[in-house]
């Protein structure tokens, strides 16, 4: 399937949560933190008032509680407003 975002909306692919801490312990599910950064796949583009300035292949940060998950051929993406991307990683 393929999804194109609309408007000023990004999709992007969460940064998978730590498996075991430094110590090498196993972190449960249940204490596992959501993840803060990932990669943007899709991109809107953009409104008369929104210039897009991601882009696919960008590594991103982004809020705790930003966007919504969507579930696209058994894989979890978030998708959300651009406004809610909080930087580019730049490597």
């Amino acid at each position: 399937m393929n999804v194109k975002p609309l408007s000023d909306r990004v999709l992007i692919l969460p940064t998978p949560a730590e498996q075991k801490t430094a110590a090498g312990l196993i972190i449960p599910d249940t204490a596992k933190e959501k993840p803060l950064s990932g990669k943007v796949v899709a991109v809107g583009p953009g409104t008369a008032e929104v210039k897009m300035e991601v882009k696919v292949g960008d590594e991103v940060l982004y809020g705790k509680y930003a966007g919504t998950e969507v579930a696209v051929d058994g894989q979890t993406y978030l998708i959300m407003a651009q406004k809610d991307v909080l930087a580019v990683v730049e490597k």
